[in-house]
């Protein structure tokens, strides 16, 4: 990716501005790493390598790498992340390309998902994944970047490539992304976490933090754990550091 940079403006959640907090979240000073406990061991395998594969249903799979993303229009944008814990933090530089580009141009005349493929599930490098309505993905606001902060993106934040969908909560936002599987549905989608879990859009201005238990009582239950997992990734990334490339730590 290494086409001419535009700038695109802070983006919206909702009806919300990017500096006004959402229903029920904190702003934190720092952009720690993050996850499901069992992820903080676990690493992507080519962290220097763009490839995205794209599979399911569609009419031919394909694998895209660097110099296929090279001529799509270059994003820079800011925007803030919201943790379904209830973390927030504000103004992170993206950069990279809107995935509506890349689909329009790339996954629609080369891999020809089905018409009724309305679903995409996203898989990391790391085994992590979510899932969004096709819908959701194509909205002006949503990036695959490999920049954050006028830097090139890092281990702990999701290189080689990752998806950043501001209006949702950040397990939607999958790091070290490797895979687009497009669907009808998701009735064998196995998730990383519990069904309630997991809602299909999660998105932020409405609290869509997972399913069936209102929003409100999970982010009570989410935030004890805050702490913990912040500590429990960064002593993680600090014993594998030797092991990972210096300039992605």
């Amino acid at each position: 990716m290494n086409s001419h940079a535009t700038v695109t403006p802070s983006s919206r959640h909702g009806n919300l501005e990017p500096t006004r907090l959402p229903p029920g979240q904190r702003w934190r000073e720092d952009f720690p790493r993050f996850g499901l406990l069992h992820f903080a061991e676990r690493f992507p395998a080519r962290p220097e390598l763009i490839s995205l594969r794209i599979g399911g249903a569609v009419r031919c799979d394909i694998e895209l790498l660097s110099a296929d993303f090279a001529g799509l229009p270059r994003v820079q944008q800011t925007s803030d992340f919201h943790c379904v814990t209830s973390w927030s933090h504000a103004g992170l530089r993206w950069s990279g390309v809107r995935l509506r580009e890349v689909y329009e141009q790339l996954i629609l005349p080369r891999a020809g998902p089905m018409p009724d493929a309305t679903v995409v599930i996203l898989h990391g490098q790391d085994g992590a994944g979510g899932s969004l309505p096709l819908a959701d993905l194509l909205a002006d606001d949503v990036l695959l970047a490999d920049g954050l902060n006028d830097a090139p993106l890092t281990i702990a934040h999701g290189a080689p490539l990752r998806l950043v969908a501001p209006a949702h909560y950040g397990y939607k936002n999958v790091k070290h992304l490797s895979r687009l599987e497009f669907r009808s549905d998701l009735s064998t989608y196995r998730r990383n976490a519990y069904r309630f879990m997991d809602h299909p859009r999660a998105r932020v201005a409405l609290e869509e933090r997972g399913q069936w238990l209102p929003g409100w009582l999970l982010r009570r239950l989410y935030r004890p754990m805050i702490p913990s997992t912040v500590a429990h990734f960064a002593r993680a990334l600090q014993r594998h550091a030797p092991e990972l490339p210096e300039v992605n730590r």
